[in-house]
């Protein structure tokens, strides 16, 4: 059985760890608030530029001269996946899904006889997909430094990702992230950046008779592939960046939801050690009185 001293040690360290854990989720959840509401102001400016990529692509003349980020280079042999995690733990199994669902792809892709290359984005996910993957690692980026999520770090992703499309590097690029929907749900998500998932038989204009866009009607100049040569690399960096904003605002939910089972575990193991102190020093006080009384008797 344990001392008192060792108890009283061990009540002081528990104690210490759940302020730290406490700490932890406060900021987490001030965090959290900026991050979410960030994410969620990225997501229309994304689904709309889609919604004008399909708009040109449907008021293209001839689909054969599409850009090859639109239409593809007419081959699905090389996947490369841009598989964003976290640069840092203490955040539940978040890290832990995304590379799930990363393993899960490469697998399927395997199976389908493709090669499989990784774009890593955090840490976390360098951590654990080197182990058996580390051969498909062509880039890895840390975002340890980086005090907040901005602009600059998608451009310059996404301008190394369209540069290796260009010397035919891969044919397919993935981004693999964690898309938020509240403090307790995050989804692991695949979603296709490059070609841009545009369908070009269902936008040719023999079935759009007019360029339409929330039900206006649109003429370009210059002409809409001079447009899509411009927005179809800025639209790759946008999925980034809002991966990117999706990632910060789920590992911070799910951090305040780990350090708040944290902060209550420890809450359990210190009364469990208290009540184990209060027995064991009325068990000693008890064995003191009775060696007293005992002492007294013989005399």
């Amino acid at each position: 059985m344990a001392s008192l001293k060792d108890l009283q040690n061990r009540i002081k360290s528990v104690k210490n760890t759940q302020k730290i854990t406490k700490a932890m989720q406060m900021v987490a959840a001030a965090k959290l608030r900026k991050a979410q509401e960030a994410a969620e102001k990225s997501r229309p400016y994304s689904e709309r530029i889609y919604e004008v990529i399909k708009n040109l692509a449907a008021s293209m003349i001839n689909v054969g001269d599409a850009p090859k980020l639109l239409k593809g280079n007419g081959k699905s042999d090389t996947f490369l996946l841009v598989v964003a995690t976290a640069d840092r733990g203490l955040c539940g199994g978040f890290n832990t899904n995304i590379v799930r669902k990363a393993n899960q792809e490469i697998i399927d892709l395997e199976n389908q006889g493709k090669t499989v290359k990784l774009y890593l984005i955090g840490k976390k996910g360098f951590d654990q997909l080197k182990r058996s993957h580390n051969n498909k690692i062509v880039y890895n980026v840390s975002l340890k430094e980086e005090r907040s999520i901005h602009s600059g770090i998608s451009q310059k992703i996404g301008s190394q990702i369209t540069k290796m499309f260009e010397n035919n590097e891969f044919d397919v690029c993935k981004i693999i992230y964690s898309e938020f929907e509240n403090v307790m749900t995050q989804h692991a998500i695949s979603k296709t950046i490059i070609p841009a998932s545009v369908d070009l038989d269902e936008v040719t204009p023999s079935k759009t008779s007019d360029a339409k866009l929330n039900g206006a009607i649109y003429s370009y100049e210059p002409d809409e592939i001079g447009i899509l040569n411009v927005l179809l690399p800025r639209n790759i960096n946008t999925q980034i960046f809002t991966a990117l904003l999706e990632n910060q605002a789920g590992e911070m939910g799910s951090k305040m939801t780990a350090m708040d089972n944290a902060t209550r575990n420890a809450g359990d193991m210190i009364d469990k050690l208290t009540l184990t102190f209060n027995r064991t020093r009325q068990a000693q006080i008890t064995s003191e009185l009775i060696e007293i009384i005992s002492g007294a008797e013989a005399l």
